[in-house]
């Protein structure tokens, strides 16, 4: 495994394009191999919470509250850089994960294919 050093760009939050609900969708991705881990969503202060310590912090929306990952599973996500897509909506955050990102244990939320 490669050690990074967590890098943050030159957008500022303020700059965001954050939805009504004041909301921002981070797509989490898997700094060693790119793999999709989850999608997950930020708030002003999850992602000042991330920024300070390093680790992913998220809003959710269903419990209406902060959340570390990893809090709990010990499962969690060193932040390697945080990018904004261009029209600055969305976010990747780009991790060094401790385990797998899923609740179901596996290590991408993304394992169910449809068929197309």
């Amino acid at each position: 495994m490669v050690t990074y050093e967590p890098t943050v760009g030159d957008v500022d939050a303020e700059a965001l394009r954050w939805d009504e609900a004041g909301l921002l969708p981070a797509i989490v991705q898997d700094a060693d191999t790119g793999q999709v881990l989850m999608l997950a969503y930020m708030n002003r202060e999850s992602l000042q919470r991330s920024l300070a310590s390093g680790e992913t912090w998220f809003w959710s929306r269903s419990r209406q509250t902060l959340w570390h990952k990893g809090a709990t599973s010990g499962n969690t996500q060193r932040i390697v850089e945080i990018r904004a897509d261009c029209d600055a909506d969305t976010l990747l955050v780009r991790v060094q994960p401790a385990g797998p990102a899923c609740h179901t244990g596996r290590t991408s939320c993304f394992y169910q294919s449809l068929t197309v």
